[in-house]
């Protein structure tokens, strides 16, 4: 299949067009212009929207980093405008592909549930509440314009992603020193997936014509933040004996911290395993281990 890809450039991007060629597809990067317009990379330079004509699939992950700041209300107008226009774009341009893509496989995020404990979620469990939720649910409304189209579309609702890149990055300095330690009480849960897993469940849903709809896209085995930090201890080698206080989180980062940092969501991938999927690195232990190795 060719497939178009935004947010080709990305960490988990970089690793689906490994992952695409090495099955045997092509994959093709997309890009924004300075307007945010999209734009189609070919070898000849950018071809216009409807350059989308003769594409099998298109599989979209750009946005922009709910983690790359403090947030205020300017940070997170970027946010959700980057998933909200970014994906009606996305969907516009297929309208005006002839012939069009036959599937859209759009990137969400488990901040769909909102804060929820240590309840156990599916696919089924309704949207919660906050920003982040409220920002995934218009995010998927835009990708599920698309089936008016007669395409197949599939939203993954992502969670901590472990690879060399993303969060875990963020995380490594402090462990790496033995300063390393839960966040809060470390009760809240971290529903956490191995890059390996998420490239590969992004090929399977490609593959399988009978995926559809939401897919939660993590481990089968979430994780408490204590139980995470134990094991990234381990992995590493060094003491996690520093917890991080509440208040101190809350100064540092605002509002960002209640969302990312102190509350989660105990996600289970019910429909991947139900679609046959198998997981590459289902144990937390051994995909941090390979993760920072």
């Amino acid at each position: 299949m060719r497939v178009a890809i935004t947010g080709a450039s990305g960490f988990v991007g970089r690793a689906l067009r490994s992952a695409l060629e090495d099955a045997g597809h092509e994959p093709v990067p997309v890009r924004r212009d300075d307007t945010g317009a999209l734009q189609w990379s070919t070898d000849d330079g950018f071809d216009p929207p409807d350059a989308l004509s003769g594409y099998d699939a298109v599989v979209h992950l750009a946005g922009e980093n709910i983690a790359g700041g403090r947030w205020n209300d300017e940070r997170k107008a970027k946010i959700r405008d980057s998933r909200v226009q970014g994906t009606r774009r996305v969907v516009e341009a297929l309208k005006a592909a002839a012939p069009r893509p036959r599937v859209l496989i759009s990137m969400s995020a488990v901040g769909y549930y909102g804060p929820r404990g240590s309840t156990e979620l599916t696919e089924d469990a309704e949207p919660g509440d906050g920003f982040l939720a409220d920002v995934a649910r218009a995010w998927e409304a835009e990708a599920t314009a698309a089936e008016a189209l007669d395409v197949r579309v599939v939203r993954l609702r992502l969670g901590t992603v472990l690879g060399e890149g993303g969060a875990l990055e963020k995380m490594l300095p402090a462990f790496k020193m033995g300063v390393g330690g839960r966040l809060g009480d470390g009760e809240q849960y971290m529903s956490w997936i191995h890059i390996d897993d998420v490239v590969g469940a992004i090929v399977h849903v490609l593959e399988h014509d009978d995926c559809a709809g939401p897919f939660n896209l993590t481990s089968p085995e979430p994780a408490t933040n204590a139980e995470f930090t134990n094991a990234l201890g381990k992995a590493l080698g060094r003491p996690t004996v520093i917890p991080v206080p509440k208040f101190a989180l809350k100064v540092a980062f605002g509002e960002m911290a209640e969302h990312l940092l102190l509350t989660g969501q105990r996600v289970v991938p019910q429909r991947l395993l139900a679609s046959k999927f198998e997981f590459a690195r289902p144990d937390l232990l051994a995909a941090l281990t390979d993760a920072v190795r």
